[in-house]
């Protein structure tokens, strides 16, 4: 008998793509008020039957998955839970494992296997070669296998890891990573600019830092406020990356050189080595990849005013302090952290570029006020996040959507073209 997977309440994630790779039959929902219109959207695909309730689809599938935000994983297992076929298979998607793997604890009837999962990557990339963890929390070998066979539809690389794995690895690369686009974004919404317009950001890895912040933008709230609120491997980092932004703030604005250019290299030697081992012979990324996909029209002697770079410098410092070696996660890195890790190489591995960032640092005041709103933000999140605030988050991350939102379709258009050719790139 063919695996039926199913979808309980559809986030905006990748495995919804199973819909239409799988080709064994389907049974899916979403919230009984989407069931017209996902009935009419399937009708034409012969092997997904779309039901009214997750208790309908639960009772009859033998591979299940719940695609739901983290926040509501224990209320939605809690309601289908009970319901699940006997000796069926159950998984979930969330980008936080800890309380999905309790939720199915406490729900799941106990002839029930858990085998979970969670695709590295967002809903526009596509998934082939992309890293899928999957995590054998409670299942035999023979269940494990068709839940290996059902997702190879996606054509990812699979990656082994255990729930708390999961956790630590996600937060060490992907918490303080969303933090600093968050931050920035929160920034440039204060200071009422869309960036690219400007003469500050120009140049390859301001693209990345412009480009990735619309793309977080332009998703759904609730797709990074699971993992950074319910991770406490995240809590701690964000808070951390708070931390560097803050100190190393205040040595710009004292003036002290010498101690910020000791702190910031002692920083670089933790990170990437006495002996820069960790870059090998060839860089993440190249310039002349990135600088083609600027925002704003530029002029080809159109040269980029100065800057700090204050959330590349913080955010090696926030590794340092943290013990965290970047290089070390690769295989379970997302395409967003493999940018945000390039363009930090990239200012880290050229001595001139890094000097110019110091000097700027301590005696240009240019850009003084944009980098206090920048320092406002990082400490803005990392306190929600402390908190456990969802509904303090989603109004953070709503009302700057909303401010760069007339301009998503651009913006989007040009990064999903940026994260293609890096991806291409970063193949040969």
């Amino acid at each position: 008998m063919p695996l039926v997977a199913i979808f309980v309440e559809f986030e905006d994630v990748p495995h919804v793509e199973i819909l239409t790779l799988y080709a064994g039959r389907i049974k899916a929902c979403d919230r009984e008020e989407q069931y017209e219109d996902l009935s009419k959207e399937f009708s034409s695909r012969t092997n997904i039957q779309i039901l009214r309730n997750g208790h309908l689809v639960s009772r009859a599938s033998d591979y299940i998955i719940y695609s739901v935000e983290a926040a509501g994983i224990g209320r939605v297992v809690a309601e289908y839970g009970p319901s699940t076929k006997q000796n069926a298979i159950v998984g979930g998607q969330t980008s936080c494992k800890d309380p999905e793997i309790k939720a199915f604890e406490d729900h799941l009837p106990p002839d029930v296997d858990i085998v979970s999962c969670h695709s590295l990557h967002g809903p526009k990339v596509d998934s082939k070669d992309q890293p899928l963890v999957l995590i054998k929390h409670r299942a035999s070998d023979a269940s494990f296998t068709k839940v290996e066979t059902v997702l190879r539809c996606l054509q990812s690389k699979h990656v082994y890891l255990t729930a708390h794995e999961h956790d630590r690895i996600t937060a060490d690369t992907q918490a303080v990573t969303h933090a600093a686009f968050l931050s920035m974004g929160k920034a440039w919404h204060s200071s009422r600019q869309f960036p690219w317009e400007g003469a500050r950001y120009v140049g390859g890895i301001e693209n990345v830092k412009i480009n990735l912040t619309m793309r977080i933008y332009s998703q759904k709230w609730h797709v990074y406020a699971g993992l950074a609120i319910l991770n406490p491997e995240a809590r701690k980092q964000i808070n951390q990356y708070a931390k560097s932004v803050t100190e190393l703030y205040k040595l710009m604005l004292g003036g002290h050189h010498a101690e910020l250019r000791e702190r910031v290299l002692l920083a670089k030697e933790k990170v990437f080595g006495s002996d820069d081992s960790k870059w090998a012979g060839k860089p993440l990324l190249r310039d002349a990849v990135l600088d083609q996909f600027s925002l704003g029209p530029r002029a080809a002697d159109f040269a980029p005013l100065p800057n700090n770079h204050l959330s590349l410098l913080a955010m090696v410092d926030c590794w340092s302090a943290l013990g965290i070696v970047p290089y070390d996660h690769m295989i379970c890195s997302t395409p967003l952290f493999r940018l945000w890790l390039g363009v930090t190489e990239s200012l880290f591995r050229s001595p001139a570029r890094l000097d110019e960032a110091l000097r700027v640092a301590v005696e240009d005041n240019t850009f003084r006020s944009e980098d206090l709103e920048f320092t406002f933000a990082a400490r803005g999140w990392a306190e929600c996040v402390g908190l456990g605030h969802f509904e303090t988050w989603r109004d953070r991350f709503v009302t700057t959507q909303r401010f760069f939102e007339p301009r998503f379709a651009e913006a989007i258009e040009v990064g999903n073209a940026m994260v293609k050719a890096v991806l291409e790139s970063t193949k040969s």
